[in-house]
């Protein structure tokens, strides 16, 4: 029989404040000390998710909406949208927090992790348990990324 769990058994937040060392020389962060945040994050969904080690097989859809700028509050929210036979999609989204408590989106990306078992070769991961209507429009979405992923591997993009 086949595991099955849910994406809040997954669900990973994790918070940042943008420190000097973390600034570029336009006043903003790196844009890639942030996907490094967010592959640490993807990381850890897909190993809650498969309770293996993974590994990052692509990275999908990386937008950036906004800045992020020093000493601002940075919330990270992983989750799983669509799991194939081995690898897991997982969608980050990035907020700046303000004092109140406010959050405004910054960026939202794609990962697909891939499980890998002891001798580093890719396992099988458990199925997801799709609840809401909005997980129902992530993994849909997921099912056409994933195709289209394939057809660019295909045409060697």
């Amino acid at each position: 029989m086949d595991i099955e769990k849910r994406v809040e058994e997954s669900l990973t937040e994790q918070i940042q404040i943008v420190m000097p060392e973390h600034i570029n020389g336009s006043g903003r962060l790196f844009g890639g000390k942030l996907m490094e945040w967010i592959d640490v994050v993807s990381g850890v969904v897909a190993r809650r998710h498969s309770q293996y080690n993974v590994t990052t097989a692509a990275v999908d859809n990386f937008q950036f909406k906004a800045g992020a700028h020093l000493n601002d509050t940075l919330v990270l929210i992983g989750r799983i949208t669509y799991v194939g036979n081995t690898s897991m999609e997982v969608r980050i989204d990035t907020y700046v927090e303000s004092m109140e408590g406010m959050r405004k989106p910054i960026n939202r990306a794609y990962f697909v992790m891939v499980a890998l078992d002891e001798e580093e070769k890719p396992v099988k991961v458990p199925r997801l348990i799709v609840e809401t209507e909005a997980q129902r429009a992530e993994w849909e979405g997921g099912k056409k990324r994933t195709e289209l992923r394939k057809l660019r591997r295909r045409e060697g993009f």
